[in-house]
Order: structure tokens, then sequence, then C-alpha cells
């Protein structure tokens, strides 16, 4: 009898458990658990999956004299050491990379935008929040900007400017809270993990635009901030190719140095655009 009570009793406590005894089977058991999708490493987090490979490198890396051509890498084994994240070191040595290939494509190429670090900042955007999650927050920043002039203008509600940005900030905001209401709805992971900082900068970005469209056209405006979202994108790029992250990280001398040899001959540069030699090529051929 009390053997009888002793297996009553451990049944009901696997079947508390929410196992399934032995020897019986279950179709719950039977099925297969699929593994989730990992999310996408975002090199602005100090996650494992950003800063694991990059320690890593640095510990197979074999470092020689300090001077005269590893200062640097000593420096950044020092700050690693202490606790900085290697993915900020390789953001912030990337950086002038981007810049530089902005700064030559609209030199060289005559591709405009807002300025070089507007662009610039847009790609560390789209590296936190992924491309088609920042083009969609970016889409729905500038066409809110916009609608929220339009409608002051088409009431003819008269600010003055500083009111007037803050009060198309407003709008701005209920335009982004309108995207991240629908998280349930898409279920898209980078849309569920959009921090304030990509925002922000896409908000001032907005301002720029509104800036552009109240000083010159609607038209010039949003072709600067098509031709802005190109070089954005290509500078995301950039920042995302595993080589070029690897070979800042381990040869920041180098890359620092080329930046500036090469920002010095496109500098130097003083001939006709790319794009101004394809609108005059008649008058040039002439």
């Amino acid at each position: 009898m009390a053997a009888a009570a002793l297996s009553f009793a451990v049944v009901t406590n696997i079947f508390a458990q929410g196992l399934p005894p032995i020897g019986t089977s279950s179709p719950s058991a039977a099925l297969e658990v699929e593994p989730s999708p990992s999310p996408r490493p975002d090199l602005t987090q100090p996650t494992e999956e950003t800063i694991g490979p990059f320690e890593k490198l640095l510990e197979e890396q074999e470092l020689g004299p300090v001077w005269p051509t590893n200062p640097i890498k000593y420096a950044i084994r020092g700050a690693v050491d202490a606790g900085v994240p290697p993915n900020t070191i390789v953001l912030l040595l990337l950086l002038p990379v981007v810049a530089t290939a902005i700064a030559s494509v609209r030199h060289l190429l005559g591709v405009r935008g807002f300025g070089i670090f507007l662009p610039a900042a847009l790609s560390i955007v789209f590296v936190a929040t992924g491309p088609i999650v920042g083009i969609v927050l970016f889409l729905v920043i500038v066409t809110t900007s916009t609608t929220a002039r339009m409608m002051l203008r088409r009431f003819k509600i008269k600010l003055q400017y500083l009111p007037k940005m803050a009060l198309i900030l407003w709008f701005v905001v209920i335009g982004v809270l309108g995207v991240l209401f629908t998280t349930p709805i898409v279920q898209h992971p980078d849309l569920a993990s959009v921090s304030i900082f990509p925002v922000l900068v896409m908000v001032l970005l907005a301002e720029d635009f509104s800036r552009v469209q109240v000083g010159k056209s609607a038209k010039t405006a949003i072709n600067l901030t098509t031709e802005t979202l190109i070089l954005s994108l290509v500078s995301y790029v950039l920042l995302t190719l595993t080589p070029l992250q690897e070979f800042a990280l381990l040869n920041p001398e180098v890359l620092l140095l080329t930046i500036i040899i090469v920002d010095y001959l496109v500098g130097k540069y003083v001939g006709l655009r790319f794009i101004e030699l394809w609108r005059f090529r008649r008058l040039i051929s002439d």
C-alpha cells in the first residue's frame, strides 16, 4: 500500500513539472522546437556577438616594439584591457574613412547632400537600426515634417522659426510613435530594438530638410535628402565590411596615415566634377 502511494506521488510530481512519465510519449514531446533566429549583430552595442570577434583578433595579433610603428596598437590594447569596448574603437577608426569617402564622392563626382557629418551620422544610425528600419524611419520623419509644414502653411498659421520647429518636432514624434506602435503587427526585431539615438539623428536631418525647403524649394530639398540617403547607405556598407573592420583594428596607424594622404590628394583637385563634365560635355567637346 505504501509502495503504491509512493508511486502515485512520483507520477503526480512528474505531471506537475510538465514532463511525461517514463515509458510514455506525448504529441508535444515529439514536436521539434525550432530555433529562434539570432538577432542581427549591432556594432554600436557592446554585446558578445560584436566584442568577441574583435577581442579574439587582438589576442591573436603579435605586436612588435612600440616605436615607431605600433603606438596606437598598444594604446588600443590598453584601452580594451581597461574596459573600453573594441567595437567603439572600430567605429571611431572607421568614421574618418566614411568622411573621406563622402568628401571624395561629393568633391570628385559632384553628389550633393547635407554636409559630411550628417550622412556619416546617419550611416551609424543604419548600423544601429538596420538599413530597412532606418530607411523607414528616415522616410517617416522627413514626410511627417514636410506634411506638418504644408499644414501650417495651408491653414495660414504663422509662427516664428523656433516655435514652428518645436511644433514640427511634435508631429515627428507622433509619426515615429506610430511606426513603433506597429511592432506587434510587423514583429521585426530591429524595429523592436530602436533606441532614442537614431531618432534624434534623423530629427536633425528633418530640421535641415525643412531649412532647405524654406530657403530654396521642395524639389531641391528632396534631391538633397535623396543624395544624403545614398551617401549614408554607401557609408553603411563601408562600416559593415568585416575585412575593413579587422584591418582598422589591427592596422590603425596604416589606416589613419592613408586617410590623411587621400584627403590631401582629393583636396588638391581643382578641376570639374564628374557630373559637371557630363552636363557640359557638348561645350567641352566643342
